[in-house]
Protein backbone atom coordinates (compact mmCIF):
# COMPACT_ATOMS: atom_id res chain seq x y z
CA UNK A 1 0.00 0.00 0.00
CA UNK A 2 2.95 2.36 0.58
CA UNK A 3 4.57 1.35 -2.41
CA UNK A 4 1.54 2.44 -4.12
CA UNK A 5 1.01 5.49 -2.52
CA UNK A 6 4.67 6.72 -2.77
CA UNK A 7 4.10 5.48 -6.83
CA UNK A 8 1.08 7.50 -7.47
CA UNK A 9 2.75 10.62 -5.80
CA UNK A 10 5.79 10.10 -7.55
CA UNK A 11 4.18 10.33 -10.77
CA UNK A 12 1.89 13.35 -10.13
CA UNK A 13 5.23 15.32 -9.26
CA UNK A 14 6.64 14.09 -12.47
CA UNK A 15 3.57 15.39 -14.55
CA UNK A 16 3.06 18.47 -12.56
CA UNK A 17 7.11 19.16 -13.09
CA UNK A 18 7.40 18.34 -16.55
CA UNK A 19 4.27 20.54 -16.80
CA UNK A 20 6.58 23.49 -16.12
CA UNK A 21 8.74 23.46 -18.71
CA UNK A 22 6.66 23.66 -21.21
CA UNK A 23 7.69 27.13 -23.80
CA UNK A 24 6.90 27.98 -27.26
CA UNK A 25 8.35 30.82 -28.77
CA UNK A 26 7.08 33.10 -31.73
CA UNK A 27 9.12 35.73 -33.79
CA UNK A 28 7.42 37.84 -35.77
CA UNK A 29 9.34 39.99 -38.44
CA UNK A 30 12.68 40.28 -36.94
CA UNK A 31 11.82 39.26 -33.78
CA UNK A 32 12.29 41.82 -30.70
CA UNK A 33 14.27 44.89 -31.08
CA UNK A 34 13.89 46.14 -27.43
CA UNK A 35 13.39 44.69 -23.81
CA UNK A 36 10.15 46.00 -23.72
CA UNK A 37 7.30 43.43 -23.07
CA UNK A 38 3.62 43.11 -21.87
CA UNK A 39 1.89 40.11 -20.45
CA UNK A 40 -1.39 38.28 -20.46
CA UNK A 41 -2.19 35.22 -18.90
CA UNK A 42 -4.38 32.76 -20.82
CA UNK A 43 -6.94 30.65 -18.73
CA UNK A 44 -8.29 26.94 -19.97
CA UNK A 45 -11.06 24.34 -18.99
CA UNK A 46 -10.86 20.59 -19.37
CA UNK A 47 -7.49 19.64 -18.99
CA UNK A 48 -6.54 22.41 -21.68
CA UNK A 49 -9.41 21.38 -23.95
CA UNK A 50 -11.34 24.53 -24.09
CA UNK A 51 -10.11 28.54 -23.60
CA UNK A 52 -11.72 30.38 -21.13
CA UNK A 53 -10.82 33.91 -22.75
CA UNK A 54 -8.55 34.83 -25.25
CA UNK A 55 -4.76 36.50 -24.89
CA UNK A 56 -4.35 38.50 -27.88
CA UNK A 57 -1.14 39.09 -28.68
CA UNK A 58 -1.87 41.66 -31.58
CA UNK A 59 -3.44 43.94 -28.86
CA UNK A 60 -0.42 43.11 -26.88
CA UNK A 61 2.05 44.40 -29.57
CA UNK A 62 0.06 46.86 -30.80
CA UNK A 63 1.42 48.43 -33.69
CA UNK A 64 4.79 47.27 -33.47
CA UNK A 65 6.17 45.01 -36.71
CA UNK A 66 8.84 43.34 -35.22
CA UNK A 67 8.30 41.12 -31.88
CA UNK A 68 8.38 37.93 -30.20
CA UNK A 69 6.05 35.74 -28.66
CA UNK A 70 5.97 33.94 -25.59
CA UNK A 71 4.00 31.56 -24.45
CA UNK A 72 4.93 29.34 -20.98
CA UNK A 73 3.84 27.81 -18.21
CA UNK A 74 5.65 30.10 -15.02
CA UNK A 75 5.83 29.38 -11.64
CA UNK A 76 2.98 31.43 -10.63
CA UNK A 77 0.86 29.74 -13.36
CA UNK A 78 2.14 26.21 -11.57
CA UNK A 79 1.14 27.07 -7.71
CA UNK A 80 -1.96 28.16 -9.74
CA UNK A 81 -2.84 25.45 -11.68
CA UNK A 82 -2.04 22.74 -8.88
CA UNK A 83 -5.04 24.58 -6.95
CA UNK A 84 -7.08 25.21 -9.95
CA UNK A 85 -6.33 22.09 -11.30
CA UNK A 86 -8.63 20.03 -8.90
CA UNK A 87 -11.61 21.54 -11.00
CA UNK A 88 -9.67 20.87 -13.97
CA UNK A 89 -9.02 24.73 -14.70
CA UNK A 90 -5.29 26.06 -15.95
CA UNK A 91 -3.42 29.25 -16.95
CA UNK A 92 -0.04 29.82 -18.78
CA UNK A 93 1.26 33.29 -19.58
CA UNK A 94 1.89 34.87 -23.01
CA UNK A 95 4.97 37.92 -23.68
CA UNK A 96 5.21 40.05 -25.88
CA UNK A 97 8.48 41.50 -26.35
CA UNK A 98 8.67 44.25 -28.52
Amino acid sequence: MIRKSIAIALLLFIVFYSAGCMSHTHVVGKGAQSTQTMESRQWYILFGLVPLNNANTAELAKDAADYTIKTEITPLDFIMNIVTGIVTIYSRTVTVTK
